[in-house]
């Protein structure tokens, strides 16, 4: 599980206080270090110091081929969605780490009412990994993760 940074802000609060905004500019100005994005690959580079985990082992247990997963750590290459979710599962994350985890990668979140997305989030809460979670959605007839 991925620990918040103390400094962080949650979205509500921080949804709370945009609502009470008087002016746009100054709300943005005052709170550009709360509003920057991290790149994809920063991103997942922190989870693993944060972590301890190694590339190579998340990589591996991602299903995701050697080389296009280094390029995804090192910012050389865009993942699609479907290689979000397969680091989510590489990484062994819960639910809210991985919509978190979509969002950096600016990829539509998980949405339990397509069959497709609730089987992924059912693997997920039932802490299946990348293979089981394949042949779970290989068994519903539905779209491999990396089969785009």
């Amino acid at each position: 599980m991925v620990k918040k940074n103390k400094n962080e802000i949650e979205t509500s609060a921080f949804l709370h206080k945009l609502s009470e905004a008087p002016d746009i500019e100054k709300f943005i100005e005052s709170n550009a270090e709360e509003m920057e994005i991290p790149s994809f690959a920063a991103y997942i580079t922190n989870i693993c110091k944060k972590t301890g985990k190694v590339p190579e082992q998340v990589i591996k247990n991602s299903a995701i081929e050697r080389t296009y997963g280094h390029q995804l750590f090192n910012g050389t290459r865009k993942p699609s969605r479907d290689k979000v979710i397969q680091l989510a599962f590489g990484f062994k994350m819960v639910l809210d780490e991985t919509q978190k985890l979509l969002q950096i990668a600016q990829k539509s979140l998980l949405y339990p009412k397509i069959k497709r997305d609730a089987a992924i989030i059912y693997c997920m809460n039932n802490h299946k990994d990348i293979f089981e979670t394949q042949s779970v959605l290989q068994s519903l007839g539905l779209t491999l993760l990396g089969g785009e």
